[in-house]
């Protein structure tokens, strides 16, 4: 069975009112505009956000199983083999990435717990192995696991959709954290593509080990400024 136009257009409509109430919610707009006039929500910010974003999914991946059709295409035999491997990887390096982040950051538990009223997040500006090659490494291992699966229409329709938000808001984040981290992250942009790992684009580990001290040096400099003015 294949779904109708009208079923793929509420699919597409959905994953539009999702990206589209994420984007506000993750926006450094309405933070500053909660921490004006309701900073006592701001500890439960990060968590509440998470909590609405995970419920607000449910909408979109309902239609997409309600709608799911004949496939378009199906991996087969070597080629099957590969694709699951590129899954399997993607998950790997997702897990292994974890362990560069505050999770308790990520999730909004650490703000909530300490009553966290900053609009700025609180975790400094660092690169792990995987961020020397990609700005975004979860959105390049999420389009690789989206891609990498068997295509049916609802399907390729929500990776096509997946992907260009991924797209979108990887700008959106790039915004926020140049005003957060400055200069440095422009050159940390220079040098490492956003989403898309080039073989040729890269930062060393010395080079990443140098834009790293030069962040700290700054940081402790504006430190130190504030403390005397």
């Amino acid at each position: 069975m294949t779904p109708s136009f009208s079923q793929l257009s509420l699919l597409a409509l959905a994953w539009l009112a999702y990206f589209s109430i994420h984007s506000i919610l993750a926006s450094l707009g309405l933070k500053q505009w909660v921490s004006r006039h309701h900073p006592d929500r701001m500890p439960a910010y990060r968590l509440g956000f998470n909590l609405i974003a995970i419920l607000l999914l449910l909408g979109p991946l309902w239609l997409l199983h309600v709608y799911q059709g004949d496939p378009l295409w199906q991996w087969q035999g070597y080629e099957k083999v590969i694709a699951n491997i590129l899954r399997f990887s993607t998950i790997a390096g997702f897990i292994w990435t974890l362990k560069y982040y505050d999770g308790s950051e990520l999730l909004g538990t650490r703000q909530f717990s300490q009553g966290e009223k900053s609009v700025e997040d609180q975790e400094h500006f660092h690169i792990s192995p995987f961020h020397r090659y990609v700005r975004h490494p979860w959105y390049f291992l999420g389009m690789v696991y989206l891609w990498a699966g068997d295509m049916e229409p609802a399907w390729l329709l929500s990776c096509v959709m997946i992907s260009l938000y991924f797209v979108y808001g990887s700008r959106l984040e790039e915004r926020k954290l140049e005003i957060y981290h400055g200069e440095i992250y422009k050159r940390y942009a220079k040098a490492v593509p956003a989403l898309l790992p080039l073989p040729w684009h890269y930062l060393s580990k010395a080079d990443a080990t140098e834009l790293i001290r030069s962040y700290h040096e700054t940081l402790e400099a504006e430190n130190l400024a504030n403390s005397t003015s």
